[in-house]
């Protein structure tokens, strides 16, 4: 039996694999190439769609169907396909008029599985998108494939998703009147995460990160579930799993045992410290 064969690791993109500037350390890919080549299974568990992980598909090893949508599709990085999605039971054309009608101080944006599409222009988002290696364009909401996400931005300050991360006063108060609304009014179809304060991710009911990492170890038929994450909307995979960590400058770090901070490799420290901990063995310092 191979070092890591009963685990499946999973670990959030934005601010875990990555440092607060979406740089990979070097660490985390050594660690995680260390991992697959023990045994073990690793994929991403991320809030990003297909569009916006293209950027890293062939930086991050993984061995496994990458966990998009914050638990909402699985997606084959060698066929370059959805392999398996949940849609949200609503008509897209209906919601998101709705709410950007709204809300309008806000930006609604579908998250598609070729591209994502805005409906007011903005040209710091057509930068936003290139900069993250992501396909873009304004259309109607019933030509962008499956409804699988729909996310609520605030003013595109720049092309980093850095500063997706500092809210005002007044976009928290309006991020608070739209959550409300979307509960109130589609609760019973949809599911709210926060990506960071200044995303507000809308998913199908009963979608979350837990669920489907749960689904891909039965799959896999892995005994054991680690899950590594920063955010809210990681709450579900770091609750549920049977071990979670965070790295120390995380936002729910007050919340789990702690790891490095993201910029000096909180997922190898997981690898070479946690996992061997879990398993009761003795690896060389790494």
């Amino acid at each position: 039996m191979a070092l890591f064969s009963d685990i499946l690791l999973t670990a959030d993109f934005d601010r875990t694999l990555t440092d607060t500037h979406t740089k990979i350390p070097q660490r985390n890919v050594e660690a995680i190439r260390y991992f697959i080549e023990n045994g073990g299974v690793f994929t991403v568990n991320t809030g990003r769609s297909v569009p916006m992980s293209r950027i890293y598909q062939d930086i991050v090893p993984v061995n496994a169907p990458l966990l998009l949508y914050n638990g909402s599709a699985w997606y084959d990085v060698e066929k370059r396909e959805l392999c398996h999605y949940y849609p949200i039971d609503l008509d897209p054309v209906q919601v998101i008029y709705d709410v950007q009608s709204r809300f309008p101080g806000l930006n609604v944006e579908i998250q598609g599985e070729k591209k994502h599409y805005l409906y007011q222009k903005r040209p710091m988002w057509e930068e936003y998108c290139v900069h993250n290696g992501c396909e873009w364009d304004y259309a109607e909401p019933d030509k962008t494939g499956p409804f699988i996400k729909f996310a609520i931005y605030g003013d595109f300050v720049s092309q980093n998703t850095s500063d997706m991360y500092e809210n005002t006063k007044r976009e928290a108060e309006l991020f608070r009147q739209a959550d409300e609304y979307l509960r109130s009014a589609y609760g019973d179809k949809v599911d709210l995460f926060y990506a960071c304060p200044r995303i507000l991710d809308v998913h199908a009911k009963g979608v979350s990160k837990l669920r489907t990492a749960r689904d891909l170890q039965a799959h896999l038929g892995r005994k054991i579930l680690v899950c590594v994450g920063d955010a809210e909307n990681d709450l579900s995979m770091l609750e549920g799993a049977d071990y979670s960590f965070c790295p120390s400058d995380g936002i729910v770090a007050d919340r789990f045992p702690n790891v490095c901070p993201c910029a000096e490799g909180s997922v190898a420290e997981v690898i070479y410290e946690k996992i061997p901990e879990i398993l009761k063995i003795g690896l060389d310092k790494k």
